[in-house]
């Protein structure tokens, strides 16, 4: 019977601990990925007139929009300032999205409920902010 000699014991060691710091770096990777995937930074709604709802992309197709904002200036008898607010739309949302298309023909003035993401994915879209419901204003 042979019996372990030191080198081969910290070979064997070594391989352990290279094992266990691999399987906590692939476990945080995910959780941080997870983390900037499905974080919400911020939610609130946005009101204006929906200027264009576009799809664009080479490899991924994302639904980019705008909004007019229609501040306006301090003094009284200014014109408008254009102010715009640019999001994205992702592409499960087909509801939304139509009514986006119906709005912008309109003009009519709506309120966007809005998510914003930590980061921004090419196949999520071009923007941190992304639509997730719209209401029309009567």
């Amino acid at each position: 019977m042979e019996t372990e000699g030191f080198g081969q014991r910290i070979a064997r060691t070594i391989k352990k601990i290279f094992k266990w710091l691999l399987l906590i770096v692939i476990v945080v990777g995910i959780a941080v990925f997870a983390f900037y995937y499905w974080g919400v930074y911020e939610q609130g709604i946005m009101a204006g007139k929906v200027l264009r709802i576009t799809q664009k992309g080479i490899l991924f197709k994302t639904y980019e929009g705008k909004l007019s904002l229609e501040t306006f200036g301090a003094l009284k008898g200014t014109s408008p300032i254009a102010e715009t607010f640019d999001f994205s739309v992702e592409s499960d949302q087909t509801e939304v999205i139509k009514e986006l298309e119906q709005v912008a023909l309109s003009g009519e003035r709506v309120n966007l409920k809005f998510v914003k993401r930590y980061t921004i994915f090419p196949w999520r879209g071009d923007t941190r902010y992304f639509i997730e419901g719209i209401e029309r204003q009567k």
